[in-house]
Parts: C-alpha cells; structure tokens; sequence
C-alpha cells in the first residue's frame, strides 16, 4: 500500500518530467526508418564501423584497462558510444567534443551500470527479488532511470537476468534468483521501469537484458567459466526470462563471457542471430561484454583479435565493448570480404536506432542538464521509496520465542563489524551510490527510530574478515548487561558481484567465533545478516534465537532494518533462492528433478541406495519461497474448479488464508505445479504463481489462480515447446516446501 502511495506522490515527477522542455535546440526530423536510411546513405564504411565501437572513459573501472585515450579516440570520429562517463556536466563536454568532430554529427551514445540504483540505492536485486513484487521493483528501476538519465546517462546495462542456483558464484547478488518464472517477473518489471512507455522522454534510458546466455550456470560457481548444457535445459531454465524482456520492448541485449556447448555466447550465431534476432525477432542492439570479443581467443575460438571481431560480428554483435576489435580490424575483414556491407550495415542501422529512440538526433545534449541533475538527485520521495522497498526486501529466517520485535524499553546491546558500517550496506554494483556516510548505517537507523539510546550500546567486537581480537572483549562487557543482543554481521560488499566468487560462504573471517562468545553469556541473539549471496548459516541456525536476512538494503537500509527489529515493519519477503546446509550441496535449487533412486527421508526403508548425501540431508536450511513473519498464517479449504481440463480451458485453483496472530501483515502465497509424467522428466515442483495478500490480525481471505494449457508447456522430447496430456499435481502454500496439493488431468 506505501508503495502504490509513493507511485501516486511523485508519478508526475517519474511520467511528466521530461514533458519540460529542453533547455537545447531541438530540430525536427524525418520519420526513424527514413531518418536513419538516409543518414547511412551518406555514412563511408569507416563511419559505419566506428558507431560499432564503445571505449571506457576514466569513470568507474568496471574491467581491465584500456590503456586508451578515449578523447582522442572521439577526436578521430572512431566511436560511437562511451562507458562509465557520468554526470551533466562531464557528458556534456565529452558529447560537446564528439560533435565538434562528427562530419556528420552523430551523438555519442552514454552507457554506465545503473543495477539497483543511480544515487539512491535500492537494495540489491536478490533483495528486492525476496519482495516477490514486480510494481516495487519496477518502481526503484523507474528511479534509477530517472536520476540517471538527469545525469546524462542513455542506456544501462540491466537487468541480469541470469538464472543463478549456485551461491558460490558471485553474480548472484545482480538477479532474482533460482526460479524463471521469479525471474521473468522480475525481468520486466526492470525494463518497464527503466525504458518507461516513451524513450524520447528524458527520464527514462534504454535497458538492457544480460548476459545472454546461461552465465549463472558456471561450472563450480566460479565467474566466467564454462557452461555446458543440453538444448532443452537452456531453453526451458535459462532463455524464457530473456524472450520476456524482449517481449516487454527491451532495447539491448549483451552477450555473456560463457561459452556453451563449446560454443563462446559472443560468437554463438545460434544464440544471437538463430534465436535472439531469428526466432524471437529482435531488432534493438546487441553489445558485447567488456573485452567479451577479445576473449574468443583465450577461448581457444579464434585466432587472434581481428578473427574474433569477424566471428562476433558474423554471429550478431552489433557493438564492441572496450576490446578495440571492431575498432582496429573490421575494415581490413571486410576488403578482404571476410565480413559483408550487410552485416556491417545491420549492426550500425540497430545502433542508430537506438540514438534516435532516444531522441539524440533531435537534441543530442537532451539528458546532460545540469539544473535537472541538481533537481532530481535524493529526492525525498526516492528516498522514501528505497526505505518502503528495503522493508519489502528483508526475510525473517528464524524468530524463537517471538523474541522479534524488539521492545523499545529493553536493553540491547548491538554488536557486529557492521552494525555502524556505511560503507558496505549500499551493496556491490552502486553506482554513484554514496559510500562515504550518506548511507543510513544500523546504528543511526536505530538512532533515528528510539530517538533515545540510552538503554542502547554499539560495538563492533570484530572486523569483517580479520583474525584481530582486540574489540571483542569490550563488546562482550557491554553485551553481559544487555536483555538481548543483536549482532550484525555479514560479507564486504565487493566479495559478491563480478570476478568474486568463493569456495567458503561461511560468515567471515572471526565473526562465528565472536557469537560463540555471545551465545555463552546466555542472552537471547538475533542476527541480522547483510550479504549479496545465500550464506551457510547452519550453525547460526542452531545457536541464534533470531534471523534477520537483509541483503544489502541500501541508501535506507538502516532505517528500514530498525524499523523492522522494532516491529513498525512486519517483514514479509520471502527467499528468491535456496540457502544451502553446506557448500557441497550446491549447487541447489527446489525445481529439481526426481532422480530413478529419489531419496524419500528418514522413513524410506531403503536408506542406502538412494540420491542423497551420507553427511548431510539433501534439502536446503532454508527452501526458496521461505520467510516468516512477526504474525502467524493459516492455509485451508483449497479447491479446484474441476479434476480435467481441456487445452482450451483454464483450471481454478483457491485457497483461503487466515492471520492467525497478533499483528497486521503480508503474505505472499505461492503457487506451483507438478506434471507426474511426460515425454522427458519432470521437476518435481514449479512456480507458477504468486500473489501479495494484506491480512489484519483475524482475517481471512480467498486467494484465487488460474491454471492454463499455456502453464504446462516445456520442450518435449521432440523439441516442441508444447503442453502434453497427463496427469498433475498443483500445490498452494507459504513456500516451495508445501504439501497442500490437489491432482488435475489435462485432457484432449
């Protein structure tokens, strides 16, 4: 309700904005398709292969240097669009030089990673996955859109889309988790936010679907390693997020650093020109990775540069990013009819398409204002809303006792090395985020909400990953006078993210050690967590009274945690992914599937023969869909509309559910669905729907789902992505683990 409030206070802002008009000359031209036509007419093959070429500026360092003088490069007329340049300002100047240069006055196309935030930082997206609500996260995309684009931003590389089951890998933190029917949600609601309805106004940017594909799916969770997968497992897992964003008017797309099936996704023609720009009829921009194409030869799939740059343009890419392949080769691959004028002419008519949508042929100095810069960045209203998201984003993992929420008149000890931390909690991947104390830390977050702290202290006992001991004992004294401790811990923000994947996801460095400590003083301890991957949390589930899992929460997250630890927000996310008991079980994920020896728990007479582990169970400590509340939720009285169906019919499926506590709160209810045979195995369970009900404590509502022929497809044994008569089960509860089921027959 706060969220649809915030959509309403500042829609005007977000949609009307760019109904101001511009502070530029503005020319009219001609219709896009005439418009472009005309201008390639008039483009020699240079020009054409220079609008390929994207080079970093000196901004933010995202990859490995350049070594490149991008200005000269500008000077030359030999580049088409630049990374990491920010700011009205600077982009102005940078725009100022290329067209001083252009003959033909072609603007420069800005691009920079706005992934959870421009300015104002929302949480991460694992974390606002966790709010399982597209209209929030659609409204933070908005938001970053908004800001960034006052900053002279045109096109963000987000949202990964990237199916991630495996937390080891590190990217984790940048997508929405295990699940593709989450996923896709969440995956257009971004680019709804983002993109807007009308690109040519001057607070939306073009988004930008990554990385294409099955980059989550690296062999051992270890960054830009190999993936290798059947047809099917790609198709039914890892492409539907990727054809809903082009589905949702998705611009751009980037090719991943993987290879599948041997086959780098940068010079995969099957990818980009079968599927991505054949099957699926793309007509936006595909860019590389950074040095993505100059990679092909580490690969062992090209020879040296300049054959890399003939196969990735060759399988579609239509823009290098940063290598200088295109830049320094294309020319000489095509006089030496290696590459064709046609393929060099698609690649360069998608990216001038793009400028003009973006309506910089017009007034290429459009988005680089500063006034409007100054007006828009911080709004209180986009602060509002990283606080209102940040509390839809955290999951309550564990609540012994109800010894959460807080009370205001005990006496609490907060400890942890990021109980004070500005720093880390705005998360990997900020932006222009500010690290440097604008951040609402969990100290002045509880600050902010008791106003009095009197009965409160704050320590930090433990750096974050350290073997130092000498603030512990000081924050073990103030601890031993508390009534309850709350320890906040977790991971730096830059050991998730790119190139940081890891073997240990444990709580690092003393920080288990720290609450060892803790526990034996014999106080109730709750643990908030902050941290961009699923942790194994196995121990600190046996020891903890509570669990607070936050992410990385934000510009706001301070505030949004105090509150919730005080009871003002009644937690209501839920797990976008699975929490493994020990690393060795990843990776995991629930819609897996059965196996010929299904391991059926401890009362299967068969205990040895069996899918399982000799060390540990094989479910998860914590299962997707999981997060509990500070009330209680009763499921009863599910029903079906009939036990068949037709192909053209739809099945009916309610359940009612009741708060059964003692406060106000938020349920997501969960639906999911499982075919008992087909001509290729099953997963045991899916998604495949959801809805966010508000119930007062005492009420009860009727939750409703449709089921359709349309939610049983999958690529059958003959690759036919078709839905097959048979028998099914369908499930209704608070999570992936439920048993509530009912059967269904799907009939000719």
């Amino acid at each position: 309700m706060k969220i649809r409030l915030i959509i309403l206070l500042i829609g005007f802002s977000l949609f009307g904005y760019s109904q101001k008009k511009s502070v530029n000359k503005t020319v009219k031209i001609k219709p896009k398709a005439e418009f472009v036509d005309e201008l390639m007419s008039k483009m020699t093959i240079e020009e054409k292969i220079y609008q390929t070429v994207q080079f970093t500026s000196d901004g933010t360092v995202t990859g490995p240097k350049s070594g490149v003088n991008f200005i000269t490069l500008i000077q030359q007329g030999k580049v088409g669009s630049i990374l990491n340049a920010t700011g009205a300002k600077e982009t102005r100047e940078i725009q100022r030089i290329n067209l001083e240069n252009s003959r033909l006055k072609i603007p420069l196309l800005f691009g920079h990673d706005v992934i959870h935030g421009y300015k104002t930082i929302f949480p991460i997206n694992l974390g606002m996955a966790s709010s399982f609500d597209p209209q929030a996260v659609e409204l933070a995309a908005r938001i970053a859109a908004t800001e960034a684009a006052s900053g002279g931003v045109h096109w963000t590389f987000a949202p990964m889309v990237d199916i991630a089951r495996d937390a080891r890998w590190s990217r984790v933190s940048e997508g929405s988790g295990e699940d593709n029917f989450l996923g896709i949600q969440m995956a257009v609601a971004n680019v709804k936010g983002f993109q807007g309805d009308d690109l040519s106004k001057t607070n939306t940017i073009l988004a930008c679907a990554k990385h294409f594909a099955a980059y989550g799916a690296a062999e051992a969770g270890r960054d830009y390693n190999t993936v290798d997968m059947s047809e099917r497992v790609l198709r039914d897992t890892y492409l539907p997020a990727f054809k809903a964003t082009v589905d949702a008017g998705v611009k751009t797309f980037m090719v991943a650093f993987n290879e599948i099936a041997g086959v780098p996704s940068t010079g995969s023609k099957f990818l980009i020109r079968d599927v991505l720009k054949g099957e699926w009829k793309f007509d936006g921009l595909v860019v590389s990775d950074y040095t993505g194409i100059n990679e092909l030869v580490a690969h062992g799939f090209a020879t040296d540069n300049k054959n890399a740059g003939e196969l990735a343009l060759q399988a579609g890419v239509d823009m290098d990013m940063v290598g200088g392949a295109f830049m320094n080769y294309m020319k000489s691959s095509y006089d030496e009819g290696k590459l064709t004028l046609a393929q060099i002419d698609d690649a360069c008519k998608r990216i001038l398409d793009v400028k003009y949508d973006l309506g910089l042929f017009e007034d290429p100095y459009r988005y680089s204002d500063e006034k409007r810069e100054k007006e828009t960045i911080y709004k209180p209203e986009f602060l509002e809303a990283s606080l209102e998201i940040a509390k839809k984003s955290l999951v309550l993992l564990k609540n012994n006792n109800n010894i959460l929420p807080l009370k205001t008149n005990q006496k609490i000890a907060f400890v942890g090395p990021l109980v004070s931390d500005e720093f880390n909690i705005i998360g990997s991947w900020a932006a222009l985020g500010d690290r440097s104390g604008f951040a609402t830390s969990v100290k002045e977050g509880v600050t902010n909400y008791l106003k009095n702290v009197s009965n409160v202290t704050f320590d930090q006992g433990v750096e974050i990953q350290s073997t130092k001991r000498d603030l512990m004992q000081k924050a073990l004294e103030n601890a031993k006078n508390a009534d309850v401790i709350v320890a906040v811990m977790g991971e730096r923000e830059n050991m998730t993210g790119e190139a940081a994947s890891q073997t240990t996801i444990d709580l690092p460095g003393l920080q288990k050690e720290f609450l060892a400590e803790l526990k034996k003083l014999g106080k109730p301890i709750v643990l908030v967590v902050l941290n961009g991957r699923p942790l194994t949390l196995t121990w600190e589930n046996e020891n903890m009274d509570a669990i607070l899992e936050t992410w990385w929460p934000g510009t706001r997250g301070g505030d949004a945690i105090a509150q919730t630890l005080f009871g003002a927000n009644n937690p209501n996310g839920k797990l976008p992914i699975s929490f493994p008991r020990k690393v060795g079980q990843l990776p995991l994920y629930y819609n897996h599937k059965n196996t010929g020896r299904p391991y059926l728990g401890p009362t299967d007479p068969e205990q040895k023969y069996k899918s399982q582990y000799t060390d540990v169970g094989n479910s998860p400590l914590y299962p997707f869909g999981f997060g509990l509340s500070y009330t209680t939720f009763e499921y009863s009285n599910m029903k079906i509309s009939s036990d068949k169906i037709k192909f053209n019919e739809k099945l009916k499926v309610s359940v009612d559910v009741k708060n059964t506590g003692n406060y106000d709160g938020q349920e997501i209810v969960q639906l999911y669905i499982r075919d008992l045979v087909g001509s290729v195995t099953r997963p045991v369970k899916e998604l495949k729907g959801f809805e966010k009900i508000n119930l007062k404590k005492g009420e009860t509502k009727t939750v409703s789902f449709e089921i359709s022929s349309e939610d049983l497809k999958f690529y059958t044994i003959e690759m036919k992505n078709e839905a097959e008569a048979g028998n099914f089960e369908v499930f209704v509860g608070e999570n992936s683990n439920t048993d509530r089921k009912a059967n269904f027959e799907l009939v000719h």
